[in-house]
């Protein structure tokens, strides 16, 4: 994918992107990491493509300081964890851990995101497999696997041979959330769609499946501003 550079303080990369589908030059600001996308219809010159993000820069830079700060976790800081905004200490041992409501995590404070990112996996890892089993005997049918990723548009999906992915930042939300997402996937293994007789079945796998819908939509976006990458 082309890319082009608006330069000032900050730079912004911008993202080209071709399609047969569009009609016109438009611009997407993502609301989970900021990323921005240019999309041009096939037969449109570059130049113009160059000439509309500079027209549209003034626009592009007021929605890009309105986001969220990106934030990384350093000792004496807090991450939510279930939901629950947990302070990160200093900690001894091999892995990072959640221990009378801190999260502990051995090592220099370089490691620090590498860890913590380890300790969400694997906690995510836990609570899905729990969650799907449930959803999946309640449905009286089975999944393949179960794979964690760090997806930018979705929180889980279900494929055609009955695999479930997750989001592993799901364990940051609060349970009910994490469990509805996992209900919506497991209801899939019956309905491949989103008709009404699939959310008759994520109704009877999660009653009350409003609410954490409304709460991803609302507060989903802030769980990816952690950056759990090192500098």
């Amino acid at each position: 994918m082309a890319q082009l550079t608006l330069h000032g303080d900050p730079p912004i990369e911008v993202a080209l992107r071709r399609s047969a589908r569009a009609k016109r030059l438009s611009l997407r600001v993502s609301a989970l990491d900021g990323r921005v996308t240019l999309t041009l219809p096939l037969r449109v010159p570059e130049r113009e493509a160059h000439a509309f993000a500079r027209e549209k820069e003034s626009w592009l830079r007021g929605h890009l300081d309105a986001r969220p700060a990106q934030m990384r976790p350093v000792f004496g800081g807090v991450l939510p964890v279930d939901g629950h905004p947990l302070p990160i200490r200093p900690g001894t041992g091999r892995a990072a851990r959640v221990e009378e409501g801190a999260i502990m995590v051995p090592g220099a404070e370089a490691e620090l995101p590498v860890r913590l990112r380890a300790l969400l996996q694997s906690l995510a890892r836990e609570r899905l497999i729990a969650a799907s089993d449930r959803h999946a005997q309640a449905l009286g049918r089975r999944y393949s696997r179960i794979s964690l990723r760090d997806p930018r548009s979705r929180w889980g999906s279900c494929s055609a041979a009955g695999g479930l992915m997750y989001s592993w930042r799901l364990v940051m939300a609060p349970p009910e959330v994490l469990d509805y997402v996992a209900a919506h996937e497991v209801a899939h293994l019956a309905q491949m769609n989103h008709s009404p007789a699939f959310w008759a079945v994520v109704a009877r796998l999660c009653p009350g499946y409003e609410a954490p819908r409304r709460w991803l939509r609302r507060e989903g976006a802030g769980l990816h501003r952690y950056v759990f990458e090192k500098r």
